[in-house]
């Protein structure tokens, strides 16, 4: 059974940093594509970043250059550092996975397995 759960978030001030962890279990993040997805009430989920099965990363524009995504193969762990936060990245964070899979997508759709969310906030 396939379960991802989110960790990390938490309140910060802009300009602040944070380091989002998703612990993996039922499969292997080496043949999966990770996502990390955010999501503000009233708005459409909003993909941050992705990290496929070879390690290529992609990231949406407003976030490029402060967000980094990684991942430890050895322990099942994706990570998001959030660094040069600004207030309106705050949002619930969602961490998605697409496995078994050389295949990786940007569409929220196209994942099949999601955490249950960690919220940030960033005061100005």
């Amino acid at each position: 059974q396939v379960q991802l759960v989110e960790s990390g978030g938490g309140s910060v001030q802009a300009g602040g940093s944070l380091r989002l962890s998703c612990a993996g279990s039922g499969f292997t993040y080496s043949y999966s594509c990770m996502g990390w997805f955010r999501q503000v009430p009233g708005k459409e989920r909003e993909l941050v970043a992705t990290i496929s099965s070879d390690g290529n990363t992609r990231y949406t524009d407003s976030v490029k250059g402060r967000f980094t995504i990684s991942k430890d193969i050895a322990k099942n762990i994706l990570y998001l550092q959030m660094n040069s936060l600004k207030p309106e990245d705050t949002a619930m964070f969602y961490c998605a996975a697409r496995v078994v899979t050389w295949y990786c997508p940007t569409r929220g759709a196209d994942f099949a397995y999601w955490g249950q969310g960690t919220q940030v906030t960033v005061s100005s």
